[in-house]
């Protein structure tokens, strides 16, 4: 980021925003130039408006201070997105995304594809783990609020998280501490608890914060919950209990039990909280804590806590590190200091490497970005296609005098090619003709050596205990084709289980004489001797038939039907009958 460039911070609370301007300091670092803030003045239990709510109220604080930066980082409550803290055991760098991208899919309550969500890799743990926190937030959640921030004006860079950035910020102004750090953010609809140690961060959410003690005021009291808000901040402190005297205004002091009665429920959550850091990620008991939060400055807070906790509490200081822009009033930002932790986290995503750095960008804004990359591309193929037609007609001038140079010789040479051309035709028309007798001779030598063919795969296809009196080629409806000579389809006999010369059973009936052109189907007649099988054996022949690739296997019954099946009798053999179809038909010679 140039010293020149200003980037806006804006964080978005359950009751108010919070903007800041930011540029990088001479130094590097971080300079406050503008800021402020506002109220969204809504009751939790009527949201109804709250989008339009928050688009003006944004609008108005960024036309109240006359903001000059378009360009935001934004970030989300840690209450609308689910946040796991996760150890993987040690694995290749080159397979450490994908491990994430697992546990992602098995952590994250909704389809990966409804959500859009990011990680950090923190550290490892002393027995090599990685540490690692996965965060998501629904696709429709992020883009509904991506919509009305941008509908003032603005345009997203980046989205973070606000305990994120607010743990952030405590590194950039506290620095590494010993021990462990524990930041209470007291906000109105929840409480963030950040545990800060060495390099590791682990936070919590806790659904107790200023709108509870809101509401028990309003409901002590019996009235609306924006007037029970103004009760809380003219009137409202922790009540230390004990040999504390109590104000003498009566309200005053129902009002400081019930804050206490809050924050009592809040610091057992804190401490359990503590003892799952303790017990379940390995982590020290805090040394220190830090309030922070719109709820955090409710008088005597930060006594409650260390009465409580026995350690040693104070405000965090979000601008101690932060250099200050000359029109910066110091007393008006002392007034709202302690709610800005998120918002100078924020900032600092642009001016130096942070600790944790997520982005929960939606879908429509990287796709933006992405054509934003590609704009160079489109300015410069614009560009392109201006010169194109001053290239083009340099280029026709130029050619157009090369042409006509060509253009002589080339009629001279097409003189001389024509009367090539004719002799070619010529040849071309001779050529044909010698194709043409050549293929009527393949055809011939083709036909000759498919009966061979197909009489070769008969045979094979032929089981024992049958016989084959006549094998008569046909058209396609019965008349028989007897060609004559070489290898046409005349009615061969054959013996039992194949061919043979001379076979042992009665001698064939003669095949009609007739011959034709086309041969479509082959009759195959015969027959066997009587066993318990008889149907069985001329199944089996017409299935091993059927296997033939010479055999049309789209017809029915895959073009072998048994046309004559074996008869009952008490004779010593039996006949049968059998048309195959051809897979293509065949030309036959005649007598």
């Amino acid at each position: 980021m140039l010293a020149s460039e200003r980037i806006l911070a804006l964080d978005i609370g359950a009751a108010s925003v919070k903007i800041g301007e930011f540029q990088a300091s001479k130094t590097h670092g971080l300079r406050l130039t503008n800021f402020n803030y506002a109220e969204l003045g809504i009751d939790p239990e009527h949201e109804e408006n709250r989008k339009s709510l928050l688009i003006s109220t944004i609008r108005n604080a960024l036309r109240e201070k006359n903001f000059k930066a378009t360009s935001v980082v934004f970030s989300v409550s840690g209450q609308s997105v689910f946040t796991r803290f996760v150890k993987l055991p040690p694995v290749d760098e080159s397979k450490v995304v994908q491990i994430i991208q697992y546990e992602a899919q098995q952590n994250v309550p909704f389809p990966i594809d409804e959500v859009i969500w990011d990680y950090q890799i923190l550290g490892n743990t002393e027995g090599g783990e990685l540490e690692v926190v996965l965060l998501a937030i629904k696709s429709e959640i992020i883009e509904d609020l991506n919509q009305g921030v941008e509908s003032v004006g603005l345009r997203t860079e980046t989205i973070d998280v606000a305990p994120m950035a607010l743990s952030n910020a405590v590194r950039y102004n506290e620095g590494d501490s010993e021990g462990c750090t524990i930041l209470v953010d007291i906000g109105a609809r929840t409480t963030n608890l950040l545990f800060l140690e060495k390099n590791r961060i682990f936070s919590r959410s806790i659904p107790i914060a200023g709108n509870a003690i809101t509401q028990s005021i309003a409901s002590e009291f019996n009235v609306p919950f924006l007037d029970a808000e103004a009760m809380k901040k003219a009137k409202g402190f922790v009540a230390l209990g004990g040999a504390y005297e109590e104000p003498e205004d009566e309200q005053q002091a129902r009002i400081s039990k019930i804050i206490r009665n809050v924050m009592t429920r809040l610091h057992a959550e804190i401490a359990r909280s503590v003892n799952f850091y303790k017990g379940q990620q390995g982590g020290g008991a805090p040394q220190r804590l830090l309030l922070s939060g719109g709820s955090s400055i409710i008088p005597y807070t930060d006594r409650f806590f260390q009465e409580k906790l026995q350690i040693p509490v104070q405000l965090f200081s979000p601008f101690r590190n932060v250099e200050l822009g000359e029109g910066i009033q110091k007393e008006d930002l002392a007034k709202c200091a302690h709610f800005f932790g998120e918002v100078v986290g924020l900032g600092l995503r642009r001016v130096t490497h942070c600790p944790v750095e997520v982005n929960l960008i939606p879908k429509s804004i990287k796709a933006r970005k992405q054509m934003l990359q590609k704009r160079p591309y489109f300015f410069g193929a614009a560009a392109a296609l201006l010169l194109i037609p001053l290239c083009l007609l340099a280029y026709t001038k130029k050619t157009t005098e090369l042409k006509e140079r060509e253009l002589t010789d080339v009629r001279a040479e097409v003189e001389k090619l024509s009367s090539l051309d004719a002799q070619i035709k010529k040849r071309q028309t001779d050529l044909t003709e010698i194709k043409a007798s050549a293929d009527q001779v393949a055809g011939v030598v083709q036909e000759r050596s498919f009966w061979m063919d197909l009489l070769n795969d008969f045979n094979q296809r032929c089981i024992s205990n049958l016989w084959i009196t006549t094998l008569v080629p046909e058209a396609c409806g019965g008349s028989a084709a007897a060609p004559g000579g070489g290898g046409g389809g005349a009615p061969r006999n054959f013996g039992r289980g194949g061919f043979q010369a001379e076979p042992d059973v009665p001698p064939p009936t003669a095949a009609a004489a007739t011959a034709t052109p086309g041969c479509t189907e082959l009759r195959i007649d015969g027959g066997g001797f009587h066993t318990m099988n008889d149907l069985d054996v001329v199944d089996q022949f017409a299935r091993n038939l059927r296997q033939s690739d010479f055999f049309d296997k789209t017809a029915p019954e895959q073009g072998v039907v048994i046309e004559t099946f074996p008869s009952m009798t008490r004779e010593a053999t039996f006949n049968f009958s059998i048309r195959a179809r051809l897979k293509k038909p065949v030309l036959l010679p005649t007598n």
